[in-house]
């Protein structure tokens, strides 16, 4: 698969720009929202709950969140939610937080249901550099008479980039009139979600055929405005197959173990031992850096090394392909 340099187009935000080369790390500051969008895809452990993620690890502390950063060594974070500017103090405390750890070219971007007012642009001015609105879809049709035209001016007179970044429904052309106000607009594939099934069911939307979360037909809408220049569509299966995979191989990078092996799809991947005996006499013949003993006894290695002992009694044996970073274990393959 080609990488994600080669597949970037060049109408992208200074943010997007990092999101392809997996460099912007997550910040998802709290799940709580004052909309009720019926295509939010946020999952049940998130949605409606104040909690703080980064990337995929809970954060409880300041230190959390510099160390998920720094593990992946992020040129850039994305803020997101639920709404973000429900806990304005919080978010501007975290990307003030990055600032001052990174430096001040550690890009931030903040996605918002709302149009920002002149106190949350000035609560966020010089510590968010790219705004993406998110209009609710029930004022496109008349987007115009909204608040959003002018927080849009504001935002640029205060010194942001400004955009729109919505879902791909029907109507989306309806946003067009926005276009001369905006640095860029952003469309990502509607996808189908635990959480927003149902309300999809009853518009009678179904997913697309294939292996990502698509709904059938959300390319096509998005047609309706993709001839401006400024207009960007993310695909569904891009997020998965390239931004996702360029993230995780960043993080895997900078994490892994010396007998760690790192795939093509960024996870890693190494040998376990456990052993109800004493191993000493088992380590003696490996190499040093080539293993590592973990509190509870089990050893883990160079997973080839594991081929040479098979067979041999009161010893179990797995190859393990996990997230990076002790993430998430995809697979365990018993030998």
């Amino acid at each position: 698969m080609e990488r994600a340099e080669n597949l970037r187009p060049d109408n992208l935000s200074d943010g997007c720009i990092l999101c392809y080369q997996g460099a912007k790390l997550v910040l998802f500051v709290t799940g709580l929202c004052d909309r009720t969008c019926w295509y939010c895809p946020l999952s049940v452990e998130r949605k409606d709950l104040d909690v703080v993620f980064a990337n995929e690890k809970p954060v409880h502390s300041d230190a959390d969140l510099i160390a998920e950063a720094e593990a992946m060594d992020a040129l850039g974070t994305g803020v997101t939610g639920g709404e973000p500017l429900l806990v304005i103090d919080r978010t501007a405390r975290y990307c003030k937080l990055l600032k001052d750890h990174f430096g001040s070219k550690h890009q931030i971007h903040l996605y918002t249901g709302r149009a920002p007012t002149v106190a949350d642009l000035a609560a966020l001015q010089g510590l968010v550099d790219e705004i993406r609105m998110h209009p609710p879809y029930e004022v496109w049709d008349h987007i115009m008479e909204t608040e959003y035209p002018q927080s849009a001016r504001r935002a640029k007179e205060m010194g942001f980039d400004i955009g729109i970044e919505v879902p791909s429904l029907p109507g989306i052309g309806n946003l067009r009139p926005m276009l001369p106000l905006l640095d860029f607009f952003n469309i990502n594939e509607l996808e189908w979600g635990e959480t927003c099934a149902d309300e999809m069911r009853r518009r009678g939307m179904e997913p697309a055929e294939g292996l990502y979360n698509a709904i059938k037909g959300a390319k096509q809408w998005a047609e309706e405005i993709t001839d401006d220049p400024k207009v960007h569509f993310c695909s569904s299966g891009f997020k998965d197959a390239v931004q996702l995979r360029e993230r995780l191989i960043r993080i895997a990078t900078m994490t892994a173990r010396n007998f760690d092996e790192i795939t093509d799809d960024g996870t890693i991947v190494y040998g376990r031992i456990r052993s109800t005996t004493d191993l000493s006499d088992l380590l003696v013949t490996f190499e040093e850096g080539s293993f590592e003993i973990q509190p509870d006894g089990s050893v883990e290695c160079e997973w080839w090394l594991l081929d040479d002992l098979k067979g041999k009694p009161g010893l179990e044996l797995e190859i393990i392909e996990r997230y990076p970073n002790n993430g998430m274990i995809v697979e365990v393959e018993p030998l």
